[in-house]
Order: C-alpha cells, then structure tokens, then sequence
C-alpha cells in the first residue's frame, strides 16, 4: 500500500509508449541507432573543431558547445528510455528520476540560450563583417557560453526545485518516457495554478525571448544581403547561416509545441513522439547538418582523414 507521504521512498512508473506495445522494439531500435549516430556525430564535431587550427573561430567554438551540449542532453534522457522500452520494467528510482529533471532540464535550457548566442555570432559575421573579430573576441565567445550555461543551471534550480517539492500523495505513475516538468506537475495532488504560471513565465524567457531575437538577428542578416543585391552574397549568406536556421527551427518548433501548450500535449502520443524528436532525433541530425551543409567542416575532415592516411 503506497504511503501518502510524497517524499517516502519507492519508484517512479515511466508510462511512456506502454500502451503501444507493438512500437517498443522499433522505437527501441531506432533510439538506440540514433544515440550511437548521437555520439559518433557530435564526438567528431568537437575533435574536428578542436584538432583543425583553420576552425578556431567563434562560430566553431560555439558549434563545439552545442555539439557537447547534445552529447549529455541525449544521455541524460537516452539511457533510461532504452531500459524501459526494452521490457515490461517501467520504472524510475526516485533520485534517478530527480537527476534527469535536474540534468535534462538544465541543458535544453542552455541549448536555448546557446542557439540565441549563436544567431548574434551569424548576425555580426553578415552584418558587420569588418569588425567581427574585434566584436566577436575570444573573451566575450566565453563570456556568452558562460551565460548560456549559467542561464540554463539557474533555470534549473528554480523550477526543478519547486517541481519536486510538490506534495504527490502517493502518485509515480508519469504519463511520458522521462522526467520532465511539464509531466511531473500533473502528479500534484495540490492546485499547480502557480506552478502553471511558473511555467508559462520560463518558457516566455527561455522559449519565446530566444526565438524573438533569433528573428530579429535573422531579419537584419535578410536585410542587409537584400541591400548588396547580389547572387553570391546570398549563397555566401546561406551558407554561414542555413545550418545553424535548420537546427534552430527543429529545435524549438517541436520544443514550443511542449512547453507553450502542456495540457494539451502531455499524457498523449503526440506530445510524447514531438518530445521524442527535439531530445532525441535533433541532436542526431544537428551533426549531420553541420557536416553536410558546411564546407569549412567537410574540409577539415579530409584534411584530418589525410594526415591519418599518411601515418
């Protein structure tokens, strides 16, 4: 019989894909495929960036910061979800649980903060190219990775904190595949109309700011190729900038459906596949768009090849 203490012991159930039993094994298969391309992509990324001297430069430094952010994002979720899926067990200690909010939760707060800081590093390198690197200077490259980081721990200390001190009367049973704000209020057996407006006020900062600015950035790098009225400059445009707008729309066109609308969202299928992509099917591709859209990175990865070759 479960106590009616929230804070006693026992496990979490991590309903997530049960109800569709005959999906486990291909869902097993393909997160387990996309983890390992998860690792393999971004681990090349960052000793490509770091190995090649012609890719010490802001937009790398920064790349190198996501491409590590994506690495413990996903194995932060990644791992558990592989266990639940791979049999009848569908559950989740209650520390292990704690610490996937806490991890989770603090780095797609980052990422959201680190993709502003990179739409600001593509703006000054269109609009500004003269004095970009007088602007965009080793210190300040660090200053804001610092801030993202920042950002997204301080998120994390407020919400997950006041998400866990939540009376839960005795539930664990979670409808979704992870521990993650959104689902773990509704285990609440008190009015979460406060926790609802935390909520709503964290993704206002941490979804909808970001994507304001990424847009004004955006916006100014449009206008400032359509005023050189040239072919090439567009090309050139494109090719500093459409990897990094590819990745910004997966990102938080799947992550603004979750968090803007929760009720609607979470405890069905829908909600739970659209989180399933930005946490897991995103960070396999951002390495794979980086690659494949960017010659600087497709150049340094023959040159490394090469020199492999010659020993």
């Amino acid at each position: 019989m479960e106590q009616n203490n929230d804070t006693s012991g026992g496990d979490f159930i991590l309903l997530g894909f049960s109800d569709q039993p005959q999906l486990e094994i291909i869902l097993f298969m393909v997160v387990l495929t996309s983890y390992l391309l998860t690792l393999v992509g971004n681990t090349a990324i960052i000793l490509v960036c770091y190995l090649d001297s012609k890719l010490h430069t802001p937009m790398y430094f920064f790349l190198t910061n996501l491409s590590f952010l994506d690495l413990c994002f996903t194995t932060s979720i990644v791992p558990q979800l592989l266990w639940n899926l791979k049999g009848p067990a569908k559950t989740i200690t209650s520390s292990g649980c704690a610490i996937q909010l806490y991890a989770s939760l603090s780095l797609g707060s980052t990422e959201c903060v680190l993709l502003t800081v990179m739409a600001f590093d593509r703006y000054v390198a269109v609009c500004r190219p003269l004095t970009y690197t007088t602007i965009m200077h080793p210190s300040l490259c660090k200053a804001l990775a610092g801030i993202a980081w920042l950002s997204g721990v301080g998120n994390t200390l407020i919400q997950g904190t006041i998400t866990l001190r939540l009376p839960r009367c005795g539930h664990r049973r979670l409808h979704h595949f992870l521990c993650e704000v959104p689902a773990m209020i509704k285990l609440a057996c008190v009015d979460i109309h406060a926790n609802e407006v935390q909520l709503f006020v964290a993704t206002l900062v941490l979804l909808l700011l970001p994507m304001a600015f990424i847009s004004i950035s955006y916006g100014f790098i449009a206008h400032a190729v359509i005023r050189i009225k040239s072919s090439h400059a567009w090309r050139k445009a494109l090719g500093t900038c459409g990897s990094h707008l590819l990745v910004v729309s997966l990102f938080f066109g799947t992550s603004s459906v979750i968090y803007i609308q929760p009720n609607r969202s979470y405890g069905h299928s829908q909600g739970m596949f659209l989180t399933l992509f930005y946490t897991v099917v995103t960070p396999t591709l951002n390495p794979l768009i980086y690659t494949l859209r960017n010659k600087d990175v497709k150049g340094a990865l023959k040159r490394l090849l090469r020199r492999e070759q010659k020993f």
